[in-house]
């Protein structure tokens, strides 16, 4: 089963002095049980384009689509066995980031 979790961010500024460390140390333990796919952080939403091609609109907008002062900073999408395993890593990489995460299972 493939899931994705989603760093939760905002102007909390929760991070932690050692936050990279940790985050690394959760990578690797992912990378070495063969369960990470992918992990990446992401630009905050100012930075976002939402395009709009549909029937060749051609319609491009700066900015996200979500207005709410939390945003995704990052992800990580990974492979477990069982959903209670996922959210097992899901709770590990929200203590690793110090951040709310959310979790979202592949559909196919």
């Amino acid at each position: 089963m493939r899931f994705v979790i989603f760093v939760i961010d905002g102007a909390s500024n929760s991070a932690t002095g050692n936050e990279m460390e940790a985050i690394d140390a959760f990578n690797n333990r992912l990378s070495a049980g063969n369960y990470l796919l992918l992990a990446a952080g992401i630009a905050e939403p100012g930075r976002a384009t939402l395009i709009d091609n549909r029937a060749g609109a051609g319609i491009e907008t700066q900015g996200s689509l979500f207005t709410a002062p939390e945003h995704y900073s990052g992800f990580w999408i990974i492979s477990a066995e069982s959903e209670e395993q996922a959210k097992a890593f899901a709770r590990e990489g929200s203590a690793a980031c110090n951040r709310k995460v959310e979790l979202r299972p592949f559909l196919a």
